[in-house]
């Protein structure tokens, strides 16, 4: 009984619930009538009854041919679906492969096969086959789709660890088409000959000719080997054009063409060098040729001799500036500035000047010589400066400024200088060009348009934006030299530079200059001269310059713990607990210099901030400014520093060898 009733013995119909319903409603209904029929009439029923087995009969066959025809269906579509997944599997262009949890080729389809040549694959260690292929198998994050290159082909991956499967796509046309639209992409440069003005002032006309057929010949060698296109704009200006493809060569040759120019005329005693700069990755030409422009202007207010790469919203590479800035022979842009600072005196309502943060000697008597300059324009100037953060040789000097009331009135905190600011007033900011180390940022973004620059180090990516001045000039030895040049273009009319700063600003030079040692020319000795006449005081010169006995025993305990990088470089490390002076470390590093077989020095302390600064220091023939922009710094290519946050000294430290030891020459580290 029951095998009768058992699930097998049902019809295939009623096994589909859809089916067996209507199948239920119908028979229900059917009865329902059968019944009303031999209720009205048993003749009457008996013909109904006939009739309802008979459209029954009929129904039940047609449900269970359609429930028949179903499932044939559904079979023959579950078959065809099997047997396309099957199909697809092994013909699509996708190549699939399935690893063991031995990393042994289990399948892989047709597809990938071709990759693999002959080679049998099946249960081998994917290792064994093919290397490259594993290791780009093990390093790709899973589930990513990743664009890799394997052989000489590059595929886009995709793995599921869960199902031990690999999915490669091969990309190689496309990735193609990438790569030669990348490659393809218009550079724009300039160039621009640094000193040709001043070298052909003493030339004849034909070695003038001479010279300048040289340097387009080298030049028109250099861009046909590296397919880029030249044209002369003038005499000592150049124009070129390039795929990115071009710009990649050039930058991976170090732009070789600047030591074959400078060398080739030096030995002919008219060493000539080139600054350039090469904008890229920008569709509009326009803002491509602006950036040129801009990247051309980086170059030379760093001293020249350089190459600058950037693009718009990115950091800039530099190439070259192995070399000192040459001085000028000529005091026309002296002159130019001078009157044109005159004119911006005379168009605001009163000056500001300001200084960097822990201002040193050269700062403040910049300073002083502003404020001057401002007198003999009958111009009222403040001194915008934060007495809490100065060393002992400008406490000094500010002491010794209270026998001068009137100067000593215009130095203000940054908080009066904010009160006092209009729209109409000038912002000077001198030995330096960064806003980020001014004295009061607060006070730059109020008076930002209304801005002028004078400074002789580096200029760096960090710089105002509209600036309606800048004077910038690496060559000079200090920001008082530049100054004290522009005194005899001005009014004579006011009161001269008096004793206290002409004394202030020659000890600027002479501390910046290191005792008239280090990047001193002719022009520094004709300021010095200049100061000295106006009645600068040696003597007191010494008063400023001379360190206390605490000063004098850290700077020789920092010497005593020397450590030597690559033999030719000094690295003093101080410790995590011992605060500097800023001043101490460069002072530090500076003596390190006299140290025989030292050419660099390095600095590494603690400063009373909270953060850890580097003072480093070269003889000329390693660039330290490189080095010190690679870690967020700057200054000249013999004197340069930084300040690190949130970082301890042996990090630091760590980070500086890092660079030093990324190339045999550390002034290519961050190139």
């Amino acid at each position: 009984m029951h095998k009768l009733f058992s699930r097998a013995n049902v019809p295939e119909f009623l096994q589909n619930r859809r089916l067996r319903g209507i199948a239920i409603m119908t028979a229900g209904l059917a009865i329902l009538g059968i019944v009303l029929s031999f209720l009205l009439n048993w003749i009457f029923g008996i013909v109904i009854l006939v009739l309802v087995g008979i459209g029954m009969l009929i129904v039940f066959n047609t449900m269970a041919e359609i429930g028949a025809d179903t499932a044939q269906y559904i079979s023959d579509l579950s078959y065809r679906i099997q047997q396309g997944e099957q199909e697809s599997l092994i013909r699509m262009p996708p190549g699939v492969m399935i690893l063991g949890t031995s990393n042994q080729v289990e399948w892989l389809n047709p597809y990938l096969q071709r990759y693999f040549d002959d080679q049998n694959v099946l249960g081998r260690s994917l290792n064994t086959v093919d290397a490259e292929l594993a290791k780009l198998v093990a390093t790709t994050k899973p589930e990513t789709l990743t664009t890799v290159k394997w052989r000489d082909y590059r595929f886009s991956m995709y793995v599921q660890p869960d199902f031990h499967a690999v999915y490669l796509y091969d990309i190689t046309h496309y990735q193609l088409i990438q790569e030669q639209y990348d490659d393809e992409k218009i550079a724009i440069g300039q160039i621009f000959l640094d000193n040709y003005d001043e070298i052909t002032q003493s030339m004849t006309d034909q070695d003038i000719s001479n010279l300048r057929n040289y340097v387009t010949n080298e030049l028109s060698s250099w861009v046909q080997q590296f397919d880029m296109y030249l044209k002369q704009l003038d005499d000592d200006h150049y124009f070129i054009l390039a795929y990115a493809k071009s710009l990649a060569a050039i930058e991976a040759d170090k732009f070789k063409i600047l030591d074959t120019i400078r060398e080739s005329t030096s030995k002919q005693n008219f060493p000539l060098t080139l600054s350039i700069g090469i904008a890229y990755g920008d569709p509009n030409l326009n803002k491509l040729a602006d950036q040129a422009q801009s990247n051309l202007d980086l170059a030379l207010g760093r001293g020249g001799d350089q190459v600058v790469v950037k693009a718009a919203d990115q950091e800039a590479r530099y190439y070259g500036g192995k070399t000192n800035p040459m001085e000028k022979r000529t005091r026309v842009r002296a002159r130019m500035i001078s009157q044109a600072l005159q004119e911006l005196m005379n168009e605001s309502d009163q000056i500001f000047v300001q200084g960097h943060t822990q201002p040193d000697m050269d700062s403040l008597g910049a300073c002083l010589g502003i404020r001057r300059i401002a007198k003999m324009n009958n111009k009222t100037c403040w001194i915008v400066l934060d007495k809490e953060m100065v060393h002992s040789d400008v406490q000094r000097l500010l002491d010794n400024l209270q026998d001068y009331p009137d100067i000593a009135a215009a130095i203000i905190s940054p908080e009066t200088a904010m009160e006092k600011a209009t729209d109409q007033s000038m912002l000077i900011m001198v030995d330096h060009s960064k806003p980020s180390i001014t004295i009061a940022p607060e006070l730059y973004h109020r008076m930002e348009n209304r801005v002028m620059i004078l400074d002789h180090h580096r200029r760096g990516e960090e710089f105002p934006e509209n600036p309606l001045l800048v004077y910038i000039e690496p060559y000079a030895s200090s920001t008082c030299e530049l100054i004290t040049e522009m005194f005899e273009y001005q009014s004579q009319e006011g009161e001269p530079i008096n004793k206290v700063e002409a004394t202030a600003m020659l000890t600027g030079i002479f501390v910046d200059t290191k005792h008239f040692s280090l990047r001193t020319g002719t022009r520094t000795f004709d300021a010095a001269s200049y100061l000295r006449s106006a009645g600068a005081d040696a003597i007191e010169m010494q008063q400023y310059m001379k360190e206390n006995v605490d000063s004098y025993l850290q700077r020789n305990h920092l010497i005593e713990l020397v450590e030597f990088v690559n033999e030719d470089m000094a690295l003093v490390a101080g410790e995590e607990d011992q605060t500097y002076d800023p001043v101490t470390a460069a002072q530090a590093a500076d003596d390190l210099l006299n140290m025989s077989g030292v050419d660099a020095s390095f600095v590494i302390t603690r400063r009373d901030d909270g953060r850890v600064g580097i003072s480093a220091r070269s003889l000329g023939q390693i660039n330290v400014q490189l080095t010190m922009e690679a870690m967020g710094g700057g200054g000249h290519l013999s004197n340069a520093a930084t300040q690190i946050a949130d970082k301890s000294v042996a990090e630091v430290k760590q980070q500086l060898l890092d660079i030093l030891n990324h190339a045999d020459d550390p002034e290519t580290a961050d190139q």
